[in-house]
């Protein structure tokens, strides 16, 4: 294994991030024996209860069992991690991971318009006023991290009115995983935050309770900063 010893002690966030790295990249493969606690805990030169609270929350997170004997193994990611997992996934050692933004991207994209099909069949005409007023906000300001800001409480409020936990969740993680990069994104995701018409036509749509039309222009909201940043991760990744 590559670990490297973490420069501040008793950090179990750190403990995390590398073994998770290992995990992801594949140095730990699925089924793997980890090494011991004490083992980890002089790699990484922390202490013994830092590795024990980052293996125990690798644990709650599915990526890791522990079997009978007291062996802990390294489980497929892909098949047993949930969405909790995505911000720590979409950023690591400092660099994106353009495979796991690709597939963020095009998660909101397909489950934006369902989310607000929903919100217009089951919220309707008591979302109006909320969403009038998240749109007036977006459109009360030139700042593009401000517009990203009202655009994500305008979605937290189409989400809320869907009245479905599972999408609630999912929300939860794409917004976790979203709101670090927000200063970054701020160019690229000018055209989407800026479409002050689009949203109204949303809102419009959700207010009267016509699903088919809300879906159709939410997706009109989402495509375009969907398609350009898309287009550039897809340059990221043959940039050798």
């Amino acid at each position: 294994m590559a670990l490297q010893p973490v420069n501040r002690r008793s950090v179990p966030d750190e403990v995390f991030d590398q073994v998770l790295a290992e995990v992801v990249d594949g140095e730990l493969e699925a089924g793997a024996t980890l090494p011991s606690e004490r083992r980890l805990a002089e790699v990484l030169d922390v202490s013994r209860p830092a590795v024990r609270e980052a293996l125990q929350r690798m644990t709650q997170t599915r990526l890791l069992e522990v079997r009978h004997g007291g062996a802990t193994t390294v489980r497929d990611f892909r098949r047993f991690a949930g969405l909790d997992l995505l911000p720590r996934l979409l950023v690591r050692k400092g660099v994106l991971d353009a495979a796991v933004a690709r597939s963020i991207l095009e998660a909101r994209l397909v489950v934006g318009p369902g989310v607000a099909a929903l919100a217009a069949q089951r919220g309707g005409p008591a979302l109006a006023a909320t969403l009038t007023e998240a749109v007036d906000a977006l459109a009360a300001t030139d700042d593009d991290v401000e517009r990203q800001l009202h655009a994500l409480g305008y979605w937290d409020l189409v989400v809320d009115g869907a009245d479905s936990l599972a999408f609630r969740l999912m929300f939860n993680s794409l917004r976790a995983a979203y709101e670090p990069a927000i200063e970054a994104l701020a160019a690229v995701m000018a055209e989407e935050v800026g479409q002050v018409g689009a949203y109204r036509v949303l809102t419009a749509a959700i207010g009267e309770g016509d699903p088919d039309t809300a879906r159709a222009a939410a997706e009109r909201v989402l495509r375009p900063a969907t398609t350009s940043l898309l287009t550039a991760l897809e340059a990221l990744e043959e940039t050798p």
